[in-house]
């Protein structure tokens, strides 16, 4: 019987995680994407919690009218902004068992061009 999507997702998400993991220095930017919203969170592993987040619900993106690769490139401008006034500098980008391509590549090249490196 073949997978569901979400099935699926879960298993790549696993394999992934077995190498990606943050640490207070080098925490992970992880992405979640709904049909409708994108999300992401700037993870430090060891402690268990979340330095910072951003989401396409957000009021300066939400009130914006644009598709949704364009709304993920917003998240990613706001995550690194964020990030570098909570001193962070360098992350591992956690994918979520998502393809790199379309709003996930979108918010990756965005926190790049905002200044974190990955």
């Amino acid at each position: 019987m073949a997978l569901t999507k979400q099935a699926r997702r879960y298993r790549i998400k696993k394999r992934i995680r077995k190498v990606v993991n943050g640490t207070p220095d080098v925490p992970r930017l992880s992405v979640f994407r709904s049909n409708k919203q994108i999300y992401a969170q700037i993870i430090d592993d060891l402690s268990g919690k979340t330095l910072v987040s951003a989401s396409s619900l957000d009021k300066e993106i939400d009130a914006k009218n644009v598709n949704k690769t364009e709304q993920a490139a917003m998240v990613g401008k706001l995550i690194a902004e964020k990030a570098k006034n909570a001193n962070v500098e360098q992350v591992v980008f956690d994918r979520n068992g998502y393809l790199y391509h379309g709003r996930v590549k979108s918010i990756a090249e965005a926190a790049r061009e905002g200044g974190l490196k990955f």
